[in-house]
């Protein structure tokens, strides 16, 4: 039997998050569904990032288990002339049988895209978070790296969601301002969920003034989401990469 991984590419504007759900069309589906169409056998896909809604990926890492003899590079081209125009298959790999997308990750990479700017272009309406007045993002720079260490990010989780542990050990956090984008990014060895686009509606804050440094790190000390700020849209938000 072999292992095979796929990295691959999506737009998620269109889609119900990765996952395979009763109440719309998720990219689990569709790619699960091509894969299982060029092997002629249903397959189960393991994700190393299960996105949300509206949220894209650069680097999502999936694998399955075939039989199939079927070359790497056919199997590449295959899906790609298969799936729409929306995903794509950047690479495929044959692994150990040891591997698995995500319980072989060893950390996690997603950046998130403000447009911080009086008039957002239409192409790039789905790809960020249109903030037409000025912001900071020094302040926002500063008050992020607070985030990185292991701390527990309840202030930062989805309302409600119950979890064993809501304790996250975060690698790399910063903010960086590049023209008229800014673009937070979090590295991680894992996250809640929302947590990212909790983090950021809270970092918005900091650049308005709103905030200070001292406020943010007492809102993640808190550990109480009624504390944080808006959750930020989906659609500013990638996952860009999955180390292991």
């Amino acid at each position: 039997m072999r292992n095979i991984a796929l990295v691959i590419e999506y737009d998620g504007s269109d889609y119900h998050g990765w996952q395979c759900q009763p109440n719309g069309i998720t990219v689990e589906e569709v790619l699960r569904g091509a894969v299982a169409r060029i092997l002629d056998h249903d397959v189960k896909v393991y994700a190393g990032g299960r996105t949300d809604a509206g949220v894209h990926a650069l680097g999502q890492v999936v694998n399955f288990h075939t039989a199939k003899d079927i070359p790497l590079e056919s199997l590449k081209k295959g899906l790609n002339s298969m799936l729409p125009e929306d995903i794509g298959v950047k690479a495929a790999l044959e692994v150990d049988q040891s591997f698995h997308a995500r319980y072989s990750a060893r950390s996690k990479v997603y950046s998130y895209t403000i447009a911080n700017a009086p008039f957002h272009s239409p192409f790039h309406f789905r790809y960020s978070w249109h903030i037409p007045y000025a912001i900071d993002s020094r302040a926002m720079d500063e008050a992020i790296k607070s985030i990185k260490g292991e701390h527990d990010f309840s202030a930062f989780k989805k309302r409600d969601e119950i979890y064993r542990s809501t304790v996250r050990n975060v690698l790399l956090a910063g903010v960086k301002k590049r023209g008229e984008f800014v673009y937070i990014i979090i590295e991680a060895m894992g996250f809640l969920r929302y947590m990212i686009r909790n983090i950021v509606g809270t970092l918005v804050l900091v650049g308005k003034g709103k905030l200070q440094r001292e406020d943010f790190v007492a809102i993640l000390e808190s550990k109480d989401r009624v504390n944080a700020g808006p959750t930020a849209p989906a659609k500013g938000l990638f996952l860009r990469r999955i180390r292991y």
